[in-house]
């Protein structure tokens, strides 16, 4: 099968049909494989009504996982290498699922790379979807991705997408609104790992520290890592240490204990949505959570 890659987009078509000469069956849905919960629901409210009727999302990592670690069942990778398109994060997020990406690939799948590049990028932050805006001009070419492996007309996958995308233009605006009461020297962040970079450039925000110094939360902290966070806060007098719903809060917990003086620890949806009731069991309403707690915490 021959394949044409641009830059966030392999473009090649693969389709199936099922019959029997006794009579005829009804032909198997395309099928879009989503890699991570988040952009899993941000695929799926961008197809809207074409999901169910026209084609069907699968999502590998469920709510609650974190992606740079799950490690998808043998089901899960016969799904991904069967999708008619993949949606996948890339810049090495899925640390768990590289060979099963490339096996997908192999297998004939065509990938849609939210992050721009299927190779791991060492060095690059890959958590592109904690920018609204950055994703608001990824989903406008996804259309393309959409109508070239599945057949369906790009005319209606656009009508759906371009108003997801006029959504993901407003949410940048509410969060932009949410912080626009917040003093310059109150925007010092302190997270658990490297995962809020491209927020923190979008919304005017400076990363002083963080207590795993990677953007996967597959490394460690030594200890004088930790006293590094400590000098971080004591010296930018941060008003919140910020961990994340899919890792132990132990060792942030251990950081405000040290500190003698009331620096909470709040817990941010980064990696996973969650769970429904929390207000983050969509991509929208987590962005919109997330930003009001970083809000309320440092205010």
């Amino acid at each position: 099968m021959r394949k044409i890659i641009i830059p966030i987009l392999a473009l090649a078509t693969a389709f199936s049909a099922c019959g029997s000469e006794s009579a005829p069956e009804q032909a198997e849905l395309p099928s879009v494989v989503v890699t991570t919960s988040i952009a899993g629901d941000m695929v799926t409210a961008a197809l809207g009504d074409l999901v169910g009727s026209e084609l069907t999302v699968d999502v590998i990592t469920p709510v609650g996982a974190d992606a740079h670690e799950f490690a998808p069942s043998a089901k899960q990778a016969e799904t991904m290498e069967n999708a008619d398109l993949l949606v996948v994060n890339g810049l090495g997020y899925e640390e768990g699922m590289t060979d099963l990406i490339a096996n997908a690939v192999e297998a004939g799948a065509v990938v849609f790379v939210l992050g721009g590049a299927l190779e791991p990028t060492e060095g690059v932050d890959p958590h592109v979807w904690l920018d609204p805006v950055l994703m608001s001009e990824v989903f406008a070419k996804f259309p393309e991705a959409v109508a070239s492996t599945t057949g369906i007309p790009i005319a209606g996958v656009s009508t759906s997408t371009t108003a997801y995308v006029a959504e993901l233009v407003e949410l940048d605006a509410t969060i932009t609104a949410a912080f626009a009461a917040l003093p310059d020297l109150e925007r010092n962040l302190v997270t658990s790992h490297d995962a809020l970079s491209r927020f923190a450039d979008r919304y005017g925000f400076t990363i002083v520290d963080t207590i795993i110094p990677s953007v996967s939360t597959s490394a460690g902290a030594s200890a004088a890592d930790l006293d590094g966070v400590l000098e971080a806060i004591r010296t930018n007098d941060v008003g919140a240490i910020f961990s994340e719903t899919t890792e132990s809060d132990a060792l942030a917990q251990a950081i405000s204990d040290e500190l003698g003086r009331d620096v909470p620890v709040v817990e941010l949806f980064t990696e996973s949505l969650g769970e429904p009731g929390t207000g983050a069991d969509t991509y929208i309403g987590m962005m919109s959570t997330n930003a009001q707690l970083i809000a309320d915490a440092l205010s």
